[in-house]
């Protein structure tokens, strides 16, 4: 598959048949995660790949506590709000295989020259690793794509971020920012129109 076919082809996949992911396709997904760009090629992911269905199960009812205890405010909706952002933050319990995509903290060159601390330059140069986490959650996507499965990033569940961390047993120097879930497609949900590119782009020349 050419990777502009990937591009266009690419749908947030949440439903997916009852099938397994072979590990070594995995494993390849994660590969290609790591050929991203990342802040001083620093490379400061860690990726945890979940299969154990009583684990991923854990993990969304330790979400949903989570969603729970956040007070609603006093809209009508409220209440059907939390219930949907609760099935968005959780759903990744019946997939077949979820890539948690963590991050070490880097340090940044400018730290050995200027009285900064790093969460300053962090901030100052607008959150590099965070950028990298997403370069290489986009590979994952893409990758996913061009292996015939679906995926679907998934950053609601990091409300419980610090209790997955303790339940995926990951190491404190690393940071968990997101989830990749991954199966074979159950639907393929149509395609949403994307903004026109006269309203999104802006030429200086």
């Amino acid at each position: 598959m050419e990777l502009k076919q990937a591009i266009e082809s690419r749908r947030s996949i949440r439903a997916y048949k009852d099938q397994p992911v072979p590990l070594e396709d995995l494993k390849e997904l994660v590969r290609m995660a790591s050929l991203a760009p990342s802040v001083a090629n620093f490379q400061p992911w860690k990726f945890v790949i979940i299969t154990n269905k009583e684990l991923l199960n854990d993990m969304a009812r330790k979400v949903a506590l989570h969603l729970e205890a956040i007070p609603p405010n006093e809209s009508r909706a409220a209440q059907n709000i939390k219930s949907q952002v609760e099935w968005f933050a959780t759903f990744f319990q019946d997939a077949p295989a979820l890539i948690a995509v963590a991050m070490e903290s880097y340090e940044s060159v400018l730290e050995k020259g200027v009285e900064m601390s790093h969460d300053e330059i962090n901030r100052k140069r607008n959150f590099p690793d965070i950028q990298s986490a997403g370069a290489c959650i986009q590979n994952i996507l893409l990758s996913a794509v061009d292996m015939n499965y679906g995926a679907c990033w998934l950053s609601a569940p990091m409300i419980a971020k610090d209790a997955l961390e303790k339940m995926m047993g990951l190491d404190e120097k690393f940071n968990l920012i997101a989830f990749v879930a991954v199966g074979v497609p159950g639907s393929i949900p149509a395609t949403k129109p994307a903004r026109d590119l006269e309203e999104i782009l802006k030429i200086i020349d």
